[in-house]
């Protein structure tokens, strides 16, 4: 790419969140003996998506796949196919690899890659659990699954949407209290997201999950084990016991204006996309790189 070339193409936006926040938030994730559970329910609901795609992948790439609890779904979807862990954070690549079933082909264990390590293309199907709403820059992410998703391949992900938590957010302000989370990314910002990454055909849908608990301490355990408050806009310092138990009674507060049961909502994005064949930039002069017009030619017909 020419520097004239390259001053073409637009800096993916960063979020405004906390890195050094961000960062312990996943720390923490990773040290988790299991994915949460909204992760894994999430998992299964994605995974009864995948029989509308009659591609048979033979190599699939589970990213972020520690926290996102979707290795069994995938394995059972796709039994005669390698499914590669790649974990973006050094602390999960240490962890052993999921245990696979002995008597099924194609189940030798392998030890989860860095981002780096996946080669250009190396999976028919990349799988993406709710990771992307800890991503500082969603793009930047994207742009990794577009090279390491094959000519033709596709990529399916989920993440959490806006309208995840409102009810929180209203609390919040109506205490005059700063944001209780860091801002979610809209899907269809998502949808023209992955199409500047480099994805074609874009499907983006969205569902809204209900999660209630008896008691508001039992709904901030399980906040807990999603992640954590990584906004630039959130209280600068420590909270006190004091303000804790002003949280405590607003949220029970607002459960017995219902049945008395702490309810939140999580909006689920799901997206869709495939990576299609290179398509070089026509000029007076064009040079085609032999791999690309080899995969251009291998392409064909795409298969959905």
């Amino acid at each position: 790419m020419s520097s004239a070339d390259a001053s073409e193409v637009p800096t993916p936006a960063a979020r405004p969140l906390d890195a050094r926040a961000l960062e312990g938030v996943l720390r923490r994730l990773h040290r988790a003996q299991e994915a949460p559970w909204l992760h894994g329910e999430v998992a299964r609901r994605m995974a009864e998506r995948l029989p509308i795609v009659r591609l048979q992948p033979q190599v699939v790439l589970d990213w972020a796949a520690q926290v996102g609890g979707g290795g069994a779904a995938l394995r059972a979807a796709y039994p005669k196919a390698r499914v590669i862990a790649v974990e973006p954070w050094p602390a999960a690549r240490q962890a052993k690899a999921p245990p696979r079933a002995w008597w099924l082909p194609g189940r030798t264990a392998a030890a989860p890659l860095a981002p780096a390590d996946v080669a250009d293309g190396a999976g028919q199907l990349l799988w993406s659990n709710m990771g992307l709403h800890g991503a500082m820059v969603p793009q930047r992410l994207m742009q990794q699954w577009q090279r390491a998703t094959a000519v033709d391949g596709f990529l399916m992900f989920s993440t959490l949407g806006p309208g995840s938590l409102q009810s929180l957010r209203d609390l919040y302000r109506a205490a005059g209290w700063p944001v209780p989370h860091a801002p979610f990314v809209d899907m269809h910002d998502l949808g023209d997201m992955l199409v500047g990454a480099g994805f074609a055909d874009p499907v983006m849908d969205q569902e809204t999950i209900t999660l209630t608990w008896g008691t508001a301490d039992a709904a901030l355990v399980e906040l807990r084990s999603l992640g954590g408050n990584v906004a630039l806009q959130r209280f600068a310092g420590l909270r006190t016991p004091r303000w804790r138990d002003q949280l405590m009674r607003a949220l029970e507060a607002r459960a017995q204006e219902k049945d008395g049961r702490m309810a939140l909502q999580f909006e689920i994005v799901y997206g869709h996309a495939f990576r299609p064949p290179p398509r070089p930039r026509l000029t007076a002069h064009t040079a085609v790189p032999l791999d690309d017009m080899r995969a251009m030619v291998r392409a064909g017909t795409r298969r959905t």
